[in-house]
């Protein structure tokens, strides 16, 4: 029986880069990972690297030039008439990234001296945990003297709309079409509905989505969500808010979607059905309630502040406890817990993990919206800056969306920052450096940016907080 370190079960986001740390930190480290990907062999990455992050994005990214090169691209004088999109060309691209991140992975597994034990972890009594094949046989067993479980996440799903990755499909079907569907229903408006059904409307496809919540997109600032859902629905998104799915039934190749709303009972027709209800925390055969490890009533790892589960030794991180289910959250919660294992002090505030949506314009926000602030009794400041006013913004032709800045109307301290438009992904980069040092508005605003940036909107924004914007 080999005997580690740490034992990490789960080799996506939070995962594998527990693991590499913890090896560069000196411990003897394994990761077990069971996950069966691209042409059918186990692949490390987790659903982040191999059905989900990566994947979407490169699917977003090629949709956005099929798309500029239809619409945008005569206004910058280039002729692309007759343009088409070659999907399986689309989709050998996108598993080409794919394979290669997922082979770096196993690169820097084996430069680090992380063993990986290809199976499923399930905990057993004094720090053991046994490696099981698909079926639940057990190949091989290990001691740790400490276990960080990373075992990730997997798509909710519902009843009325059970997946059969044919006709309705979760987020992993949705990545794999082989053709553009003439008409797509999505069940969600969240992060990954928006995204997906961006992808696939780019591309042809008429996109409907349902969303069972009244408010759009409740979790940003107001005033964001405001302009998404104007931008997204200018652009084609047909979004139906406050609609319930009751049912649906499939006949040869057609989705029938049956939905309730403010017109009562209704019926669609759909060539694929996407459901996009949000995630799940994934620990089924972890062995949880065999070992006492304690979840709460949603599934969750029960955790303290650094990532400490009841159990003596046992951590657990990213998307099976609480926070945001987000891949840069787990990964820094991996790293956090590596370092602590190994007697440091790492320091990690999940009030300032960024959220980003990956449509066009992109949306990103870190820190509290306004609707918060002001429920808090909080005075604020605020200040915006539209990208319409933007020299660099104008020149590429992205004018839609702005920058808010957020900061308390006492001591400037900078309490949120969100952003919807062009490159808000990056942007959003300074604005969380800022508030993890404890910036104010003014110390933004005295910070030289390069010209013509889009950076300079975020500039500008700060200015506005003391009203004293320049080019608007």
């Amino acid at each position: 029986m080999d005997n580690y370190d740490v034992v990490v079960i789960g080799a996506g986001p939070g995962g594998y880069v527990a693991a590499i740390r913890c090896a560069q930190l000196g411990l003897k480290t394994a990761c077990v990972e069971r996950g069966v990907y691209a042409e059918g062999k186990p692949t490390l990455g987790g659903t982040c690297l191999n059905v989900g992050c990566i994947p979407s994005k490169a699917l977003l990214d090629s949709s956005h030039h099929f798309e500029h090169l239809q619409l945008h691209a005569k206004e910058h004088g280039i002729d692309a008439d007759g343009v088409s999109m070659n999907v399986g060309r689309m989709q050998k691209r996108k598993d080409k990234i794919v394979k290669t991140l997922t082979m770096g992975i196993a690169g820097l597994f084996k430069k680090n001296a992380v063993t990986w034990l290809e199976g499923s972890g399930k905990l057993q009594p004094n720090h053991k945990v046994d490696v099981c094949d698909r079926d639940g046989n057990t190949l091989s067993t290990v001691v740790a003297k400490n276990i960080i479980i990373a075992t990730g996440s997997i798509p909710a799903a519902i009843p009325p709309a059970p997946v059969d990755q044919e006709n309705i499909v979760d987020s992993t079907g949705a990545l794999a079409f082989d053709s553009v569907p003439e008409t797509l229903g999505v069940i969600g408006a969240g992060v990954i509905g928006l995204e997906l059904g961006s992808v696939w409307r780019r591309l042809g496809a008429k996109v409907t989505i349902f969303e069972a919540l009244p408010e759009f997109l409740p979790s940003a600032d107001k005033a964001v969500a405001k302009e998404a859902k104007k931008l997204l629905g200018r652009q084609g998104l047909d979004l139906r808010l406050g609609t319930m799915v009751t049912a649906t039934d499939t006949a040869g190749d057609k989705v029938k979607v049956t939905y309730t709303g403010d017109d009562g009972e209704q019926t669609l027709e759909f060539d694929k059905l996407i459901v996009a209800v949000g995630r799940v925390p994934s620990t089924a055969g972890l062995g949880a309630a065999e070992v006492d490890l304690a979840l709460d009533d949603r599934g969750f790892i029960i955790v303290d502040d650094e990532c400490r589960s009841n159990l003596d030794g046992i951590y657990a991180v990213g998307d099976v406890v609480r926070g945001p289910m987000l891949a840069h959250k787990a990964s820094e919660e991996g790293i956090a817990v590596a370092e602590r294992i190994a007697g440091q002090s790492p320091h990690i505030d999940l009030g300032l993990v960024p959220w980003v949506i990956y449509t066009w314009p992109e949306i990103a926000w870190v820190g509290k919206t306004e609707q918060e602030l002001s429920g808090a009794g909080r005075p604020t400041a605020i200040g915006t800056f539209p990208f319409i006013a933007s020299g660099r913004g104008r020149a590429m032709g992205e004018l839609d969306g702005f920058i808010k800045i957020i900061a308390d109307a006492k001591d400037d301290t900078v309490l949120g920052v969100h952003i919807i438009g062009p490159g808000a992904s990056e942007l959003i980069a300074e604005a969380v450096l800022a508030m993890e040092f404890g910036a104010s508005a003014e110390d933004i605003a005295r910070t030289v940016h390069a010209h013509p940036t889009l950076s300079e909107g975020l500039h500008e924004a700060a200015l506005g907080v003391d009203s004293r914007t320049i080019h608007i």
